[in-house]
């Protein structure tokens, strides 16, 4: 797969929108996750695998870079937004990757309606801040991906702490 095809992945929310209901015409299911990605580790290729594995169709809605730095302080994101927009949307598990700028999923789970929405294992299905979205539209919230042995900080502080030697 080249850089274009990785393009061709990265869409807007009306772009999804004719996606999602061709995808559901033609009999098919969504998964939905989300995230900052600010540096792509194992943890979320294992997040973004198995949110895959539960649907036909997966998106990924990714935080923007003032997102980011809202919810992670004024120092991220180290990658900006393009860039980890391309490292997303190269995995193979990811259909489709959309930009948002709110802090939450609320919009784009009341516009795309996605039959799953993932959330990785530092969650359970009670503690889901949109879990009363999902099942407003009769969707179904799945905890996806391995223990969160991995974070995007803690690989941050490895780094930190390595370039002290």
């Amino acid at each position: 797969m080249s850089i274009t095809d990785f393009r061709e992945k990265i869409k807007t929310i009306d772009e999804l929108i004719g996606i999602v209901e061709a995808a559901r015409a033609a009999g098919k299911t969504i998964a939905f996750a989300n995230g900052c990605f600010d540096l792509v580790h194992v943890g979320h290729i294992r997040y973004l695998e198995d949110a895959a594995s539960a649907a036909d169709l997966l998106i990924v809605g990714l935080n923007s870079d003032a997102g980011v730095k809202q919810l992670k302080g004024q120092n991220r994101p180290y990658v900006e937004e393009y860039g980890r927009m391309m490292m997303v949307a190269s995995i193979e598990a990811v259909d489709y990757i959309v930009l948002f700028d709110d802090l939450r999923v609320d919009n784009l789970l009341l516009t795309l309606k996605p039959d799953f929405h993932a959330k990785g294992t530092d969650y359970t299905e009670e503690t889901v801040p949109e879990k009363d979205v999902v099942a407003s539209y009769g969707g179904k919230v799945i905890i996806t991906g391995d223990p969160k042995d991995h974070s995007s900080t803690n690989v941050i502080s490895l780094i930190k702490e390595k370039m002290k030697l």
